[in-house]
């Protein structure tokens, strides 16, 4: 399985518009390869980097999305997949762009392929989506960027 988006290479730099210095819009993101036997997919995107005086865990989670159709290849810039959407760290329901306070953060959109959907309701934490999925991941992507506020 892969996730891609056109709008910068794993590693990369985030564009200022897909960040809270910009458009605060989730990038395009393309997905190819879901396993065939996928009944849904899940979405979590978060920030490692986070200084510990702010969160003593040191992470920040912007964007949760479960139970996407597995048949899903393209999520739009600025849209959201059709799907249930959890809960961030800044109690967003929607995409919450790299806002780093510090320095350069990476920002890690992970995609999971699940062989079930999740019986979970809209608003759930990232805790109780991973916690959930746990035993029935079939494969996982991953692409990372990064960003540093000027």
């Amino acid at each position: 399985m892969e996730l891609t988006s056109s709008a910068f290479q794993p590693g990369g730099d985030i564009p200022v518009k897909y960040t809270c210095d910009g458009k605060n819009i989730n990038p395009p993101l393309t997905i190819s390869n879901v396993p065939a036997a996928a009944k849904s997919l899940v979405l979590i995107m978060d920030d490692p980097d986070v200084p510990k005086r702010l969160r003593a865990d040191g992470m920040w989670d912007h964007w949760i999305v479960f139970n996407i159709p597995p048949t899903l290849q393209v999520i739009q810039e600025g849209q959201a997949p059709k799907g249930t959407c959890g809960i961030g760290t800044s109690h967003n329901l929607s995409y919450y762009g790299p806002c780093p306070p510090d320095r350069e953060h990476r920002y890690f959109f992970k995609l999971y392929a699940l062989d079930t959907g999740l019986e979970l309701a809209t608003g759930a934490t990232k805790q109780q989506v991973e916690a959930s999925m746990s035993s029935h991941v079939l494969a996982k992507a991953e692409l990372m960027g990064r960003y540093q506020r000027m």
